[in-house]
């Protein structure tokens, strides 16, 4: 009896949520202005709550635009500004145009800040495992997904015997972790044995990718370097260990479950706001607090890229999760990811902040997804013959 009256209160409050959420925007709501080149923007307020949302949207048919996740150092996890980390965007890849705060992450004054909660793969590496959470990828046809992907990384020693395996991560008392140079000099910590591999043979090595398996050499104790993995194996590890010597060999490998084979492009977030067209209930911690929020979404024509400020009575308070499902499949979202929210929140669209950031100025944050506009190479002028 009380679980039936809880779902039907659940529902009920649903619904109020939701009619309440439509009326009031369909007063505030404006139409979309064009931005130029596939872009087009929109401000929806809600003086009532407040809200104050910021949109972006682009079509789905430009070619020449695609998505960049970037890293709070540039080419190394750590943390900074996502104004910085756009400005990073190696310029080879293209010019970028907007940009969205990526995942959650471990913050300042843990052991290893900038460390991404879930998967992030950008042009193709592999930086972070993920971590039985949502995520969002390209496939190898460009086509957007999302899911919740499990890591099955592991360490298969010389002797045939399995290990789980993290990435470029703090270690726990039992992991072994591999890392690579995005992890900068962090894999040295205490007691815990480091081991630097070497590639056998001519099997994949670097840059990482994901669903791979390949063999790797000992060649000594030491710390990453560009073109090597250091292996940190904590002490519970080291009787096994103390097998090891230089030129033994070790199997890594980095599949997945479901596997990713050739994805290019992804991140990690969540909860899934969005399913189907169909709002998804959240009951993650925090999912029914007013909260600055971001997240990413599409839908056959477009992606749109939106916030909602929270945190500031006079300007606006944010939205539960439920109430953030509901306004994005209500404004045209088929599928749709929450990205980390709170001071993380931030919106940039050719130069400038569209939000107002709750903390009154950015927040060093460890990944973000920018969209670049891609560098059409010329082909090289022939030489004249003489």
């Amino acid at each position: 009896m009380w679980a039936e009256l809880r779902r039907r209160l659940w529902l009920r409050n649903r619904l109020a949520g939701f009619l309440g959420l439509w009326l009031s925007a369909v007063v505030i709501a404006g139409p979309f202005r064009d931005a130029g080149e596939g872009f087009s923007v929109r401000h929806d307020r809600v003086p009532s709550e407040p809200w104050s949302i910021q949109i972006v949207r682009f079509e789905r048919t430009r070619t020449n635009l695609q998505f960049h996740p970037t890293l709070g150092l540039g080419n190394r996890l750590g943390l900074g500004p996502l104004t910085e980390q756009v400005k990073r965007v190696p310029h080879a890849l293209g010019t970028p145009l907007a940009a969205i705060n990526g995942d959650f992450y471990a913050t300042e004054g843990t052991p290893f800040p900038g460390d991404p909660r879930g998967l992030f793969i950008a042009d193709g590496e592999l930086v972070s495992a993920p971590t039985e959470r949502a995520c969002f990828w390209l496939d190898p046809q460009g086509e957007p997904h999302l899911g919740v992907i499990g890591s099955a990384f592991t360490l298969t020693w010389p002797d045939g015997e399995r290990t789980p395996l993290g990435l470029n991560e703090n270690a726990e008392a039992t992991a072994a972790v591999l890392y690579t140079a995005a992890a900068g000099n962090r894999a040295a910590r205490g007691r815990d044995l480091q081991l630097t591999l070497e590639p056998v043979g001519a099997g994949p090595w670097l840059p990482l990718r994901v669903d791979a398996v390949f063999s790797a050499r000992v060649v000594a104790a030491g710390t990453n370097r560009a073109d090597q993995f250091t292996l940190r194996l904590p002490a519970s590890l080291r009787t096994k260990a103390a097998r090891l010597r230089p030129d033994s060999e070790v199997v890594i490998s980095t599949q997945t479950t479901p596997a990713l084979p050739g994805v290019k492009t992804a991140l990690g977030g969540g909860p899934v706001l969005v399913r189907a067209g169909q709002p998804q209930a959240s009951r993650v911690l925090k999912a029914r607090e007013r909260h600055p929020r971001s997240a990413l979404g599409w839908n056959a024509s477009h992606f749109f890229l939106v916030v909602v400020d929270g945190r500031q009575p006079d300007h606006s308070v944010g939205m539960t999760l439920d109430e953030w499902s509901e306004y994005l499949a209500r404004l045209g979202c088929t599928e749709a990811l929450n990205l980390d929210g709170g001071g993380s929140t931030e919106l940039w669209l050719r130069g400038r902040i569209l939000n107002r950031p709750c903390y009154g100025h950015e927040r060093r944050t460890a990944t973000g997804l920018v969209v670049l506009e891609r560098t059409t190479n010329a082909l090289p002028t022939p030489a004249k013959t003489p």
